[in-house]
């Protein structure tokens, strides 16, 4: 008689499939690792938005968000690299979003 196996969870296949569909550039890798990086409070004022050459661009709620993360640069780097295991990020470039922009997502 074979064993039958229980059914997966559907938020695991969710999961796979999701990492499955992602792109694979420098981008969406940073976008990935983002949250896990740089905590919980900073990800709700800041996201990723483009990547150029090394050069992350960060879109910030406010100016003020902007200047913090500016600050904190060379020590997001250093932890985005090794998040993503290879030095992907050169630099940041941070900036305040409009708040319309901002509410668009």
């Amino acid at each position: 008689m074979k064993h039958r196996h229980a059914p997966r969870r559907l938020s695991l296949a969710i999961g796979s499939l999701a990492d499955d569909l992602a792109p694979r550039t420098p981008l969406a890798e940073v976008q990935r690792v983002w949250p896990e990086v740089v905590g919980a409070a900073v990800a709700r004022e800041a996201t990723p938005i483009a990547e150029r050459a090394g050069v992350l661009t960060v879109s910030c709620r406010s100016s003020v968000w902007a200047q913090e993360l500016e600050l904190m640069a060379p020590e997001l780097v250093e932890r985005l690299n090794a998040a993503l295991g290879s030095a992907v990020v050169q630099g940041l470039r941070c900036q305040a979003a409009t708040s319309r922009s901002w509410a668009r997502g």
